[in-house]
């Protein structure tokens, strides 16, 4: 019988090659964090980063080493993002200049009104067109009524207190609920909404702001902001909106026109006829 072997024959390992890998991984982990800490330009650790490198390396004087040069570090642009033209930079610039100033704006309004809208009787939001101050009908006028009433003209002379001394269009815009009213003042809904827009710019006129500022406009029945189906709801309807309109430029885009089909017939049809005559042999004498 064969002599059986002392030693087993050693099994070839194939993932000695994991080892060189951790290697390199750990040489490339410390090549970045060198490169991260040098590209922060701190002199401090600069100095810390030479006296540890000159222990590992062999010993390195900090004191020889030349001093960092006064750099700015560029600047990186996030990932995912183009870089902006002085243009685009400039355009995104104003649009948070106006945006800050219309919220400083918002704010002083709300401040103005600020009984008004703990009650519930008056809303201030804000949005891309600018700021909107709707204002609930009785706290305004009487039912079926354009006449301001003197409380409500002192809550507006606050508004136009703040509002005097800007430059924003703006638009106050009358609102009523579904219910006809056929009066001898107010035909219909559209008179009714309409001279009460007209009567909140007038009083503005009077407090200072800029006639050229304003406009009046009277929506009647058709934008309501609640169901008109209970009285709640057409409380909410019943309303006098003023809008200070953004002066932000929108996005024009020219449509291209399109001809008719039977247009273009017609011109394919002509374009036919004279490229035939233009073929035809003349028939004068020669």
């Amino acid at each position: 019988m064969a002599r059986r072997k002392r030693f087993e024959e050693e099994h070839e390992n194939h993932e000695r090659w994991l080892v060189s890998y951790a290697d390199f991984i750990t040489l490339l982990f410390a090549f970045f964090v060198v490169m991260y800490a040098i590209s922060s330009l701190n002199e401090g650790k600069y100095r810390v980063l030479a006296n540890a490198l000159g222990t590992a390396f062999g010993r390195v004087d900090a004191a020889t080493l030349p001093s960092l040069p006064n750099i700015r570090p560029p600047v990186v642009q996030e990932l995912g993002k183009p870089m902006l033209t002085a243009k685009q930079r400039a355009a995104e610039a104003a649009l948070k200049r106006e945006k800050e100033h219309l919220t400083r704006m918002a704010n002083d309004v709300l401040k103005a009104l600020a009984p008004l809208v703990r009650q519930g009787k008056v809303r201030v939001t804000q949005n891309n067109r600018g700021i909107s101050i709707e204002i609930n009908a009785s706290v305004l006028f009487a039912p079926g009524a354009a006449k301001l009433s003197p409380e409500s003209e002192q809550a507006l002379r606050a508004v136009a207190q703040v509002l005097k001394d800007d430059h924003h269009a703006m638009q106050i815009e009358g609102h009523t609920d579904n219910v006809p009213i056929s009066t001898a003042v107010f035909p219909s809904n559209w008179e009714l909404s309409s001279v009460r827009a007209s009567s909140v710019v007038r009083l503005f006129a009077d407090s200072g702001i800029a006639e050229r500022r304003m406009v009046a406009m009277g929506h009647g029945a058709n934008q309501p902001i609640a169901p008109n189906d209970n009285a709640e709801g057409r409380m909410r309807n019943r309303r006098v909106t003023v809008m200070i309109l953004s002066e932000l430029p929108d996005d024009v885009i020219e449509l291209p026109f399109e001809k008719p089909e039977k247009e273009k017939s017609v011109e394919k049809n002509e374009g036919r006829n004279e490229v035939q005559q233009n073929a035809s042999p003349s028939n004068g004498n020669s």
